[in-house]
């Protein structure tokens, strides 16, 4: 029976690298699908992982209809078993509903990888909706780690290295990046201190340094 599954995680416990092996699994044992993805951090039309692995990929817009999509191919005998579906959080919430459909009334799984809450500790719409209507949540087992060793458990953003708490939800960055936009998984009491890996080097050196680079609001 068909089954709409959300894998969920935070960044870097290999969501994009579950998703090309799940793909391969299916496609090695004759079954046929499609892969999507949106924001992708190597761009449009691909599924990249972060160990370097990537294939290609329909780019998801506000303007895909995923039911659409899927029926207009078996239409016209194109087999569709699953869909693979990779930085799900990004969809629509009516996208989600779309995917129920295609579970429920095409018979076709539906394979969502991504992650709950933004920077913000807010959840996506795409992803509040999947927790909503999915058959499934299956939390990923590969804990990422905080810069103090522990498990992390939020994203955070972070501005030429200063962690920030606002701002568009939707702001495609570089985990490895040295400067301007780039995200970073913390520890939640870390989330909450607003203590980066960056600030946390800067205070060993000197603890006035770290005064001077977090914000006024951090601590409240």
């Amino acid at each position: 029976m068909a089954a709409l599954v959300f894998f969920t995680g935070t960044m870097d416990c290999g969501k994009s690298t579950l998703a090309l092996q799940m793909d391969y699994n299916h496609a090695a044992r004759g079954r046929r699908g499609l892969i999507y993805t949106r924001h992708d951090r190597a761009g449009a039309e691909v599924l990249s992982s972060r160990l370097g692995f990537a294939v290609p990929a329909i780019e998801v817009t506000d303007d895909t209809d995923f039911w659409e999509e899927v029926t207009r191919r078996r239409m016209r005998g194109e087999r569709v078993d699953y869909l693979v579906c990779d930085e799900a959080q990004f969809f629509l919430p009516e996208q989600v509903d779309q995917l129920v459909m295609v579970v429920d009334e095409l018979g076709v799984d539906v394979f969502a990888f991504g992650i709950t809450t933004d920077f913000r500790t807010r959840l996506f719409p795409g992803s509040a909706r999947l927790v909503e209507m999915a058959d499934r949540i299956e939390r990923l087992q590969v804990e990422a780690l905080c810069w103090c060793g522990e498990r992390a458990t939020h994203n955070a953003r972070t501005l030429d290295g200063v962690m920030v708490t606002e701002g568009d939800q939707v702001v495609v960055g570089d985990t490895r990046a040295q400067g301007a936009v780039a995200y970073e998984v913390l520890c939640r009491r870390h989330h909450v201190q607003r203590l980066t890996s960056r600030t946390a080097r800067a205070v060993e050196l000197s603890p006035h340094t770290l005064l001077e680079d977090m914000p006024e609001s951090s601590g409240r």
